[in-house]
């Protein structure tokens, strides 16, 4: 066997191994290591500004819009922190979340020169990583990366892992002109909602569109604790057949597959534990170019989406967890042992 035959093989041995590796490596440990290395890389007065108590208010604070932040931006990292923020950015996300993403950030530039900006209010990199408490693989600690259409907010308690809010925006949803022209951010939460609406019968769509005129923006906002005024509305998954089902799972499974697979696999549970009792709901116009909203809403999530800002070509889209975001009921729990 050649030298150059022993070389490939040994190069696709290490490849093999590398991805087994990370296949293996547990989320929460992930994410703790690589928190701490993030960490370990700023100056003291960097990280006097990354890190807050895990009490802290700040932790709560969280928004999609352009505005002033806490926490250490990737303007101000040498080019080694920003390496490390990345991956802690990815820790927490699969690898199409993480393509969104940095997608998502790529679209501030877009902006830039569509809107002749020279203020530097579009930014692809006034992204601010912020950690709370101190990152331990058995401690309680929790992690946020935010910007413009972007905020991923992550906790931890004694090895337990919860995230979100977890909000992904695009603006443009799709670049119309330049040398990026066609590129979508979020094509799979437009697509797979609309497919899902066109496959209804009349009369099914009669119950899940809830309003002939679509909603401003996501009905929670950047709320603390999601909340819906009344009853769920829209058509039960329990009135839909197998092929529409199929359809409404694929959408879910695109929200929760964005996540690191631990995360992904908690809020599959949730997918699998609402069973039929999962709403849809959709507003505004059925074509796509036209302003729409839609939600799915389970016992334990809500999942929002707007498209009608900038003639219907910015996207805002969100999950929600009525009980777990900032990890709240993972805290509860813990809290509840402890003092058992």
């Amino acid at each position: 066997m050649t030298s150059t035959v022993l070389r490939g093989c040994t190069i696709f041995a290490g490849v093999v191994l590398l991805g087994s590796a990370y296949r293996t490596t547990r989320t929460s440990e992930a994410m703790t290591d690589t928190a701490n290395n993030f960490l370990a890389s700023l100056t003291a007065e960097q990280r006097a500004r990354a890190t807050f108590p895990f009490e802290d208010e700040e932790r709560f604070n969280w928004h999609f819009i352009p505005r002033p932040r806490k926490g250490v931006p990737l303007k101000e990292m040498t080019p080694e922190q920003r390496h490390l923020a990345q991956a802690l950015l990815s820790a927490g996300l699969s690898e199409r979340g993480y393509i969104k993403a940095a997608t998502v950030m790529s679209l501030e530039e877009v902006l830039r020169v569509l809107e002749k900006d020279t203020t530097g209010r579009r930014d692809p990199d006034g992204y601010f990583f912020s950690v709370f408490g101190n990152p331990a693989r058995q401690g309680t600690w929790g992690y946020r990366v935010e910007g413009h259409h972007l905020s991923l907010n992550f906790t931890l308690a004694k090895g337990g892992l919860a995230g979100g809010p977890t909000f992904f925006g695009a603006n443009p949803a799709e670049i119309r002109q330049g040398a990026r022209r066609g590129l979508r951010a979020l094509a799979p939460e437009e697509d797979l909602a609309r497919d899902l609406l066109v496959s209804l019968s009349t009369g099914q769509r009669g119950v899940a569109i809830v309003n002939a005129t679509a909603y401003k923006d996501i009905l929670t906002e950047a709320s603390r604790q999601a909340a819906l005024q009344g009853q769920p509305s829209g058509l039960s998954a329990s009135r839909m057949d197998a092929r529409q089902r199929e359809k409404l799972k694929a959408l879910l499974d695109e929200y929760a597959g964005n996540l690191a697979p631990e995360l992904a696999g908690g809020r599959a549970e949730q997918i699998r534990k609402a069973g039929s009792n999962v709403f849809f709901a959709w507003a505004g116009g059925a074509e796509r170019g036209q302003p729409h909203y839609y939600r799915v809403q389970a016992p334990d999530f809500l999942i929002e989406y707007d498209n009608t800002q900038n003639d219907a070509n910015h996207i805002h889209s969100v999950w929600r967890d009525f009980n777990g975001d900032f990890g709240l009921d993972l805290l509860k729990s813990h809290y509840q042992a402890s003092h058992r």
